[in-house]
């Protein structure tokens, strides 16, 4: 018994020795090793970080691992800015700067590099870097900070340029290049370096040109009229460590330099194009002829025909800016007539911007010829001849004349389910010479009895028409429009229309009320409703800083609002010139639910809180740029290879 056991002990030894042996012998995929996930340090630097009475124009920073630089063009920032663009390169362990304009005297110099240097290999971002020196025996640390919005809807601005001046005069913007310059980033926020003491006026530009001057119409500026003085004081901010993704190791108080002005806003616009000219001419369709300007006037481009007779000859449609100017032909006559040659008269801006009349030859040629219509009309013909010789052979019903149009259709957009205040529309295709309002008819069904209902029909466009009434919840009408109501300029008629409306019960609906402060009740504010892409829902005038909204679709909605100080109804931009602010527009911060028969009443100051933080960031469609982060890979290896092999090794993550 007892031989037996020792002969399995024996066999069992074996076997462990063995599967030890294939285990070492057993070579595996080996893992690469612990990743670097330490950041580029800088270690030296010609001439020095900070360095005092500098004359080179060539900079070299060394680091300890290779490097690169990220989208340079954007992130990295020369101050004062550079006419001929400085030359940044990264080769190996080093940046070399060379600066191509001349050094000025007693002048700080700082080349803000953002976030754009990481490590060549791994990717990890050394954070943001600047770099300085001076020309002078002491060099300028003060910053300002703050945000660029877009005036129209707080949109934050990323890449404009801000720039200060210490020359306070207004027409400085427009003559020389700025002092001292940043970009903005994702969240719209700047910060100017290497400042010294002193009174300053801040701009945001759009440069087209990368001269560093406002001096071009299509420029988008923001200026403000408020002088900065750069200071500082000691504070404290709270840093958090992470043990995790998801835990927090401690909250550190770190002492730093608080620099301010931090909260500087500037709301950028794009000044009216008032520059008119002639964009270009078509005639897309043989009844038609189009002219397209770059900016609207009042007095329409007269026409004169060269090879035809003009006098009432049009039907002329124009924009609500009157930029875009449709000639349509009554005469079939000149329809079929490939080439009109016109000479036109319009207003149009000469190189200083000032109008002057024009005369201008034009020869407007149909897009398709008539004698290619005439061929696709031969073609169309004989398909119906066809048709008709097939239908006569069978001994069935069969037309001897061809068919020409002699209707057209009235395109009435309602839907079948309204809102006590929707509006009817009718839209027409051609322009109308005769119109009968008394084919037109607006019946209400009461008691299952239908009664002819009050309403007001208005010519809103040329081919645009409104019908609107007092629509009572819960009440059911039928539109009714009559044959031949409506003739256009060919002498084709309407056809019959009976169009069923459903008004819903005031229980589908809610109501919103906004008490409005933090301006004047003198002032004429206007309040708008905005769904989740920032579109207007709705738009109220506010009476006496009260806005009232009935009638509601249950929803969330975000809410706007902007002094119309001209009391035009439309938001305005601003002129730099004309030192004119663009009118002001405020955002509610919050989501607002509305839901059905509830009645929802906020309370809104449009002033307390800081522009820069109105928007709701659900609409706001510039996102903040993402943050580079370091890679802690080595913390998901150690958890691969295990604790206990970490403590056996003495490794430290």
């Amino acid at each position: 018994m007892m031989k037996l056991i020792e002969t399995r002990c024996a066999v069992f030894f074996i076997f462990l020795l063995t599967a030890f042996l294939m285990g070492c012998a057993r070579m595996g995929n080996p893992d690469g090793g612990w990743f670097d996930d330490t950041p580029p340090r800088v270690v030296s630097a010609s001439p020095n970080d900070k360095g005092v009475g500098v004359k080179s124009k060539k900079v070299t920073i060394n680091f300890n691992e290779f490097i690169k630089i990220e989208d340079a063009q954007n992130k990295v920032i020369v101050s004062p800015p550079q006419i001929e663009q400085a030359e940044i390169k990264a080769s190996g362990k080093r940046i070399v700067i060379e600066l191509k304009d001349s050094l000025k005297e007693n002048t700080t110099y700082t080349v803000d590099f953002s976030d754009a240097i990481v490590d060549n290999n791994e990717g990890n971002p050394m954070g943001n870097y600047t770099y300085s020196f001076s020309t002078g025996s002491q060099i300028d640390t003060l910053e300002v900070s703050g945000y660029v919005l877009n005036a129209e809807n707080l949109e934050p601005v990323k890449g404009i340029l801000v720039g200060l001046y210490d020359n306070l005069s207004d027409t400085i913007f427009r003559k020389e290049p700025m002092m001292r310059v940043s970009r903005t980033n994702g969240s719209g926020r700047f910060t100017i370096k290497g400042i010294a003491p002193g009174q300053y006026r801040v701009y945001a530009l759009q440069d087209a040109n990368s001269d560093f001057i406002f001096n071009q119409k299509s420029e988008a500026v923001g200026f403000s009229h408020d002088l900065i003085k750069p200071s500082w004081k000691p504070d404290t901010r709270q840093d958090t460590v992470w043990l995790d993704s998801l835990h927090i190791s401690n909250i550190l108080r770190v002492p730093y330099t608080h620099f301010l002005p931090d909260d500087i806003t500037l709301l950028s616009f794009q000044e009216p194009q008032t520059d008119r000219y002639l964009l270009k001419t078509e005639r897309k369709d043989p009844d038609r002829l189009g002219f397209f300007f770059s900016y609207g006037h009042e007095q329409l481009p007269l026409l004169k025909g060269l090879n035809f007779n003009a006098d009432s000859a049009f039907v002329v449609e124009a924009s609500q800016k009157q930029d875009t100017i449709v000639y349509w032909l009554r005469d079939t006559t000149l329809i079929n007539q490939d080439s009109l040659q016109i000479e036109a008269q319009y207003y149009m801006t000469d190189t200083l911007g000032n109008l002057f009349l024009k005369t201008d030859t034009l020869d407007l040629t149909a897009k398709v010829s008539y004698e290619k219509r005439q061929k696709e009309f031969q073609r169309e013909w004989e398909k119906w001849k066809k048709q008709q010789d097939r239908l006569k052979k069978r001994g069935e019903r069969y037309d001897s004349i061809y068919p020409t149009k002699q209707t057209f259709e009235l395109k009435v957009n309602t839907s079948a389910q309204m809102s006590p205040l929707g509006k009817v529309f009718i839209e027409v295709s051609v322009p109308i010479e005769r119109l009968d309002t008394a084919g037109i008819h607006l019946y209400s069904q009461i008691d299952s009895v239908w009664y002819e209902a009050p309403f007001k029909f208005e010519q809103k466009q040329l081919r645009v028409y409104e019908i609107t009434a007092e629509w009572k919840p819960d009440v059911e009408y039928s539109l009714e429009i009559d044959s031949m109501a409506f003739e256009d300029i060919y002498g084709l008629t309407s056809m019959p229309v009976k169009k069923g409306i459903k008004i819903q019960n005031e229980d589908e609906f809610s109501s919103l009320f906004l008490n409005l402060s933090g301006v004047s009740d003198t002032c004429s504010v206007v309040v708008q409703l905005l769904d989740g892409s920032d579109k207007v829902v709705r738009q109220e005038n506010a009476q006496k800083l009260s806005a009232e909204f009935y009638y509601l679709r249950p929803g969330k909605y975000y809410v706007r609002a902007f002094v119309d100080y001209n009391r035009n109804g439309l938001w305005d931009t601003g002129k730099y010139d004309d030192d004119l602010q663009a009118e002001p527009v405020y955002y509610y911060k919050e989501e607002i639910e509305c839901k059905q028969k509830w009645d929802v009443s906020r309370d809104w100051n449009l002033v307390a809180i800081p522009r820069y933080q109105q928007k709701p960031l659900a609409i706001t469609k510039q996102k903040p740029d993402k943050e580079k982060q370091l890679k802690n890979r080595n913390a998901e290896r150690a958890k691969k290879l295990g604790k206990e092999y970490i403590k056996d090794k003495g490794i430290n993550i």
